[in-house]
């Protein structure tokens, strides 16, 4: 059974999938803008949404900050920016195979 967990290193605007402690994929993001930074922390996803419409593309996948999230984007351009509310956007085919691999609960930790 695999033990997967999430870490977003804001500096390299990257999302790290890791099973145990084995890097399964790295996937690009983007990121919080100045004046509304990621939040930095330990995290777990409480919630998934396929097509939540809007800005968000073709996922939604909710942490335990509330407010705050993984998600898909109408905008592919933004990705590899800082140019969010502070949520992670993710392309929205990563952004689904992502979800379909990580069960609620995963922890994800957001670092510097």
């Amino acid at each position: 059974m695999a033990n997967y967990r999430i870490i977003v290193d804001l500096s390299d605007r990257q999302l790290y999938l890791l099973d145990g402690n084995n890097v399964v994929r790295g996937y690009p993001v983007a990121i919080g803008k100045m004046l509304t930074r990621t939040p930095t922390g330990e995290y777990q996803i409480i919630n998934k949404q396929p097509n939540p419409g809007g800005p968000f593309g073709a996922y939604w996948m909710g942490l335990s900050r509330p407010h705050y999230g993984i998600h898909g984007t109408n905008d592919p351009a933004s990705i590899g920016r800082e140019v969010s509310h502070g949520c992670i956007r993710m392309y929205n085919d990563d952004v689904v195979e992502l979800a379909a691999t990580v069960p609620i609960n995963t922890r994800v930790t957001i670092r510097p």
